[in-house]
């Protein structure tokens, strides 16, 4: 994809997700027609279990942060092994990320103060699904880092689809038991992939930060030769080297 396509791309991404957060919070807040519409699909979706319960816990922090922790440790390892410069700053953004979690979700859960479904106790608080948005860039952080780092298009495309099916898991699990209404999961896949897009863009930022190991393109669109170190080029080119369930 060319460098304007691709700039143009990023804005788009997080362009519509801010949109449709932004009027799904509008109803929320307004009580308007489509949380009459929320909560007729919550009653018809709505079947607690023992395998929705166990769903819904994948967005717990206990769970979807240490995953996030293996992959940043990693990506920062591997980074610094292979003299990438600047090989701190994706890490740093996935932590970021992950920090403003609670940061956001928090002021908006008492701000909306939405009561939660019928299969809950009764209490306010639950709209966005911090779960939810847990599970989206823990998870999602995860195979943004490791994704330039796997060498087989087959574990590539296992990583994606491993991502979704956690997300979308919990997603489930969370509407399924009747711990959040469906808009409350929509609005935090929204919160997700505006956080996620920050972290794509810092990776891309990176001086081969989204170049893949076999010698896969760099953010410029250039192609490097995986036989040739980075500081062969370097020198060649004259630049020196350097616990009431979930909320």
């Amino acid at each position: 994809m060319p460098v304007s396509a691709r700039s143009r791309a990023l804005p788009a991404l997080v362009g519509l997700p801010v949109l449709l957060f932004a009027l799904i919070t509008w109803q929320v807040v307004a009580d308007g027609p489509l949380v009459g519409v929320d909560e007729r699909l919550s009653r018809a979706l709505v079947h607690p279990d023992r395998i929705s319960e166990l769903l819904s816990d994948l967005g717990n922090v206990q769970v979807a942060v240490p995953v996030l922790v293996v992959a940043l440790v990693y990506a920062a390892w591997h980074g610094r092994a292979s003299g990438v410069d600047r090989w701190w700053v994706p890490p740093l953004a996935g932590v970021v990320a992950m920090a403003l979690v609670p940061a956001l979700v928090a002021p908006l859960k008492e701000w909306t103060d939405r009561p939660g479904t019928p299969a809950v106790p009764p209490a306010v608080g639950y709209y966005p699904s911090g779960h939810t948005a847990t599970a989206v860039v823990a998870y999602g952080t995860a195979a943004l880092l490791l994704f330039p780092l796997l060498r087989s298009r087959a574990v590539r495309r296992t990583l994606v689809v491993l991502c979704a099916v956690l997300v979308l898991g919990t997603s489930y699990g969370l509407v399924r038991r009747g711990y959040h209404w469906p808009l409350d999961v929509m609005a935090s896949w929204c919160l997700g992939v505006v956080l996620l897009a920050g972290v794509r863009l810092a990776a891309r930022r990176t001086p081969g930060g989204s170049r893949t190991p076999d010698g896969g393109r760099t953010p410029d669109g250039g192609r490097t030769s995986p036989g040739v170190s980075r500081s062969t080029r370097r020198s060649s080119s004259g630049t020196p080297s350097s616990s009431s369930g979930p909320s």
